[in-house]
């Protein structure tokens, strides 16, 4: 009995024993599950937050590819300043919306969401990036505070933010040209973005010679003036005459640098310093200072002018013609064609491409952005070349190298370069194209065309402007139009000792009543110059350089100047 309680007891112990071996070995599978389970919930923890997150926070991926295309975020862009400091560009930190495709629930509803946040939303391209197979897709770059709230209460994973740089212009469009503009993704794609975009893209500032205060006054002169003569486009600039920065460059029509993906070509076009032209009869500023240069003559030598001038296929006339025997002063102030194929003829083909090339005007000019146009010189240059370039037919350079050469007679002679950023060191050349002495009747011979010549619209009393105007038949395919005029005028003041250079060309100008029916550069861009050269004054605090009592420079030219044919109701040139 005993032994059989004994034994019963036994087999009790043993199932006892055998059932805890069992719960412990479900309970050692059980852990190893669960441990196994988190452990894969923490890998997967880690892949999100660190590995994906660095993937996503670092890069970009294109939905619309089947490939995926991967740029890193640059660092922050360097601003550029006008030259007294005030803000021209400078980049932001803006959310941007990005899904991810896997954690969409219902793609429709998504799209109907987002429609209502961004009306100019391109559904079709959203539509791909949210059913795309990889992890990321841009949807809005640059979304408002506002955008960004209304994304948050749609409420879904699927939907995430990632900050970026975007570039913006407090100008609008008043730099356009000279400042140019970036691609979304920062990349420099004219003007100075482009120009200076290793500069810009490490982070560094970039300060400009160009004026705010200037820019806006330039601006609104030569807009007044496109629009008053019913003009397709124009130009003008402020240049020191010494150093050859530019404090004011425009080219119109001009476009809103925040948002240059919308202009059109016609827009973007850069006048100043891309497009070149037949400037006409500014180039006679060139040709006498040659001949001044290449000949001993005072300024009573003298041009037959009485009669038309015949070259091969070429009859060269006057606009304006005197009709009589002129004086070097005179063939200047009356803008003679005849007098000034004369002089060029007198420097000969040699001598007057070595000076043009001296100034500047025979090759593409080093300038501070790449929008720069190469000049169109002729080629063969002919016997008739060297007559009809002395007066500007036939070879065509930007407004920038004009300015440029002119600030180069002008400024006692030295080689002018502009420039559109600031450095530390002087600009000022100690190359000398012509004498001082070339230098110094020049500007009696610009100023002289402003108090009796064809420039007389430029004037501003006590403020000593000389220049030149020029009006020249624009060509095409190889045909010039008389009706097509490229109507300019460059010049600078004081002429007693010039500071500043400024130029205006308005292209393709339309008579008006004001006008008495003339395109011509005297109605068209003499005015506008002197509106500039008055605003100058008074924004820059230029104080008059002499009254009406006093002699004017151009007064030594008196004994060389005979009274001018009569009959000619309105002097106007080419």
């Amino acid at each position: 009995m005993w032994k059989h309680a004994r034994r019963h007891a036994i087999l009790i112990e043993g199932d006892r024993q055998q059932a805890a071996h069992i719960a412990h070995n479900r309970l050692s599978i059980v852990g190893v599950f669960f441990v196994l389970f988190y452990f894969l919930a923490l890998v997967r923890l880690m892949d999100l937050s660190i590995v994906q997150g660095e993937f996503l926070r670092d890069h970009i991926y294109d939905a619309g590819q089947a490939e995926t295309a991967v740029k890193t975020i640059a660092p922050r862009r360097g601003d550029i300043f006008d030259a007294h400091g005030f803000l021209v560009a400078t980049s932001l930190k803006t959310p941007s919306l990005f899904v991810d495709p896997s954690l969409v629930l219902d793609g429709d509803e998504l799209l109907r969401d987002l429609a209502v946040i961004f009306p100019d939303l391109d559904i079709e391209k959203a539509q791909k990036a949210i059913t795309a197979k990889n992890r990321f897709g841009w949807l809005k770059h640059s979304i408002t505070p506002e955008q960004q709230q209304a994304v948050l209460e749609i409420g879904t994973p699927a939907l995430g933010f990632q900050s970026e740089y975007k570039r913006i212009y407090p100008q609008g469009e008043l730099f356009a040209h000279m400042v140019g503009y970036t691609d979304r993704d920062g990349l420099g794609l004219s003007g100075i973005e482009r120009s200076y975009d290793d500069v810009l893209s490490a982070g560094d500032d970039v300060h400009l010679t160009l004026d705010l205060r200037l820019q806006h006054l330039v601006k609104r002169e030569v807009t007044m003036a496109m629009n008053s003569f019913n003009a397709k486009a124009a130009t003008g600039l402020v240049m020191d005459a010494k150093t050859g920065e530019m404090l004011a460059a425009v080219s119109l029509p001009d476009f809103d640098l925040n948002s240059a993906n919308t202009a059109t070509d016609f827009e973007k076009f850069n006048r100043l310093s891309l497009g070149v032209y037949e400037l006409g009869s500014m180039f006679k500023i060139f040709s006498t200072a040659a001949l001044l240069e290449t000949h001993d003559m005072g300024m009573d030598y003298t041009f037959d002018a009485r009669k038309p001038i015949k070259v091969g296929w070429h009859t060269i006339n006057d606009y304006h013609a005197q009709k009589r025997i002129l004086t070097i002063p005179e063939v200047f102030m009356h803008s003679s064609n005849i007098g000034s194929a004369m002089m060029g003829e007198m420097v000969g083909a040699k001598g007057l491409q070595a000076f043009y090339a001296d100034l500047g005007l025979m090759d593409k000019a080093q300038f501070d952005i790449r929008e720069v146009g190469a000049p169109i010189v002729p080629d063969p240059w002919r016997e008739s070349t060297t007559m009809t370039v002395a007066y500007g037919h036939g070879l065509a350079t930007s407004v920038l190298q004009m300015s440029s050469a002119v600030a180069t007679i002008v400024n006692g002679g030295l080689s002018v370069r502009p420039s559109l950023v600031k450095d530390r060191g002087s600009r000022k050349s100690e190359v000398r194209v012509v004498s001082e002495e070339t230098s110094d009747t020049m500007r009696k011979l610009l100023r002289l065309v402003v108090t009796k010549g064809t420039g007389k619209n430029a004037e501003v009393h006590g403020y000593d402007i000389g220049g030149k105007t020029g009006t020249a038949e624009k060509s095409i395919a190889g045909k010039y139009h008389r009706d097509k005029l490229i109507s300019s005028f460059v010049g600078a003041f004081p002429m007693t000792d010039p500071k500043y250079v400024v130029m205006v060309m308005v292209d393709e100008p339309k008579g008006n009543e004001k006008s008495y029916g003339y395109a011509t550069a005297g109605w068209v861009a003499a005015p506008a110059a002197r509106h500039i050269v008055s605003s100058m004054a008074s924004v820059l605090g230029i104080q008059a350089q002499r009254d009406a009592s006093e002699p004017d420079i151009s007064d030594e030219l008196s004994p060389f100047i005979h009274e001018k044919k009569k009959g000619a109701k309105h002097l106007v040139s080419y």
